[in-house]
């Protein structure tokens, strides 16, 4: 693991293939996932950086990706949701997946337990259910106890996140979606540069640097796979409007 940071990621990506994460890095996180404030500018950057490397940029999130296209628009950009569990190409086309048939049954039994603890909220996605408690700190054991017995009980997998646990499919990850997007075309080739805040992005971090590429850390500095460092969401699109106009 990496603490000794270089100071700036590359100031181009001429020969880069890049692969953003979405809160956190593009948006300020906040109190519940649907208060988050997505700036104007934003989509028409993306587009800029997506034509400035030829296509080859994707949003990786951990929201699925019907929810992330309430707040951002995706259209003619490669996108994966839901932890990797979801994966479009820039030309609309899915790679397809199969929702866990255990996942019904959790969702209902997830939702119980929530309604028992004030301040907890329930994110159901396509192919996983995840609890936050950013509103309720003070429940990060009971979550993380109660999502560990259920995913026993279930076969699932916990992934920890910021103020968030998981319950998923074994077998996918941010990481994976970066080596899937690596194999197609325009990604192919190219040496993947991935920006994210999270635990959640630090396989990514890892098939990065796998692949001759590394990692960007956004936030404050903590043991990380990621090879450089930015401070925050502004410094993120300061970063970003530079290569855009490279």
């Amino acid at each position: 693991m990496n603490i000794a940071y270089q100071t700036l990621p590359p100031a181009s990506l001429a020969d880069a293939a890049l692969f953003l994460d979405f809160d956190g890095t593009l948006v300020e996180l906040a109190e519940t996932p649907d208060a988050i404030r997505v700036s104007p500018q934003l989509p028409h950057l993306l587009q800029r950086l997506a034509q400035r490397l030829d296509g080859r940029l994707a949003v990786v999130s951990g929201r699925s990706i019907q929810d992330l296209e309430r707040y951002l628009s995706c259209r003619g950009l490669a996108v994966s949701g839901s932890h990797g569990l979801e994966l479009r190409l820039a030309d609309g086309s899915f790679v397809p997946l199969a929702a866990p048939r255990e996942l019904d049954g959790v969702c209902e039994e997830v939702g119980r337990f929530a309604e028992c603890e004030p301040g907890l909220l329930v994110e159901e996605k396509p192919f996983s259910v995840a609890v936050h408690y950013r509103r309720a700190p003070d429940r990060e054991r009971q979550v993380r106890e109660f999502m560990a017995r259920l995913a026993v009980e279930s076969g699932l997998s916990v992934q920890q996140g910021k103020m968030v646990t998981e319950l998923r499919p074994a077998g996918a990850d941010k990481g994976d979606a970066v080596r899937a997007f690596m194999l197609q075309s325009p990604f192919a080739g190219s040496r993947p540069i991935f920006v994210g805040d999270d635990l959640t992005d630090e396989d990514a971090f890892h098939a990065a640097a796998e692949l001759g590429g590394g990692g960007v850390l956004v936030g404050h500095g903590r043991d990380s796979a990621a090879q450089w460092r930015l401070d925050g969401v502004c410094a993120v699109a300061d970063w970003l409007e530079r290569l855009a106009s490279a």
